[in-house]
């Protein structure tokens, strides 16, 4: 089990989102929190996966000649992709509702790239979920963003809460990608690390 063969090993966060959190508890990992400040800038080239790949790595970047022998740090980055266009977190109210009325009746995909570095080496993977919203009316919209404030979440709204529950038709992929972490790759990845 990973659980026991990761007992000398420290794991290592770099994420305040409590649904990657609550994540690694379910999956019985034993882990530590470590954050730092990334200005999360990106190359205008890049597109879809190459975005959260790229941002992944520069959060690890942040903890470099910090890690010791048995650290594995682990950060991730997340992306909503859809007609070509990244759609980051939402500034205010007025940016989330336009970015769900472009989700409103489409589909897109959800991108999370997991960046592993040890003092050894780095493997930066990713998982692409396709989702895809009903036709969303303004005033659901409006309620979502009022009683939710979604403006920590890529695309600005959580699978995991009422606009996701109400509003998602379709999904093709790893529902926990969309919240925010691959568990399974993860999980798996990790495994084959210490292996």
């Amino acid at each position: 089990m990973l659980k026991e063969n990761l007992k000398d090993y420290t794991l290592i966060l770099a994420s305040a989102s409590p649904r990657r959190h609550q994540f690694f508890k379910e999956m019985e990992l034993e882990f530590e929190v470590r954050l730092k400040s990334v200005e999360e800038i990106y190359p205008s080239e890049l597109k879809a996966a190459e975005i959260s790949d790229y941002l992944a790595k520069l959060k690890a970047s942040a903890f470099k000649n910090e890690l010791e022998a048995k650290d594995i740090l682990i950060t991730s980055d997340t992306v909503v992709w859809h007609k070509n266009e990244s759609l980051a977190k939402a500034e205010d109210d007025i940016e989330a509702e336009i970015m769900l009325k472009k989700l409103s009746g489409d589909w897109h995909q959800v991108i999370t790239s997991v960046c592993f570095t040890t003092i050894e080496r780095q493997i930066v993977l990713n998982s692409i979920t396709e989702v895809k919203f009903k036709n969303l009316t303004p005033e659901e919209i409006r309620f979502y963003i009022e009683k939710f404030t979604p403006f920590d979440k890529a695309g600005a709204y959580g699978i995991q809460e009422w606009i996701g529950l109400i509003g998602i038709e379709e999904i093709k992929g790893s529902y926990t990608n969309v919240v925010g972490l691959p568990t399974q790759l993860v999980y798996e990845t990790l495994t084959k690390i210490i292996e």
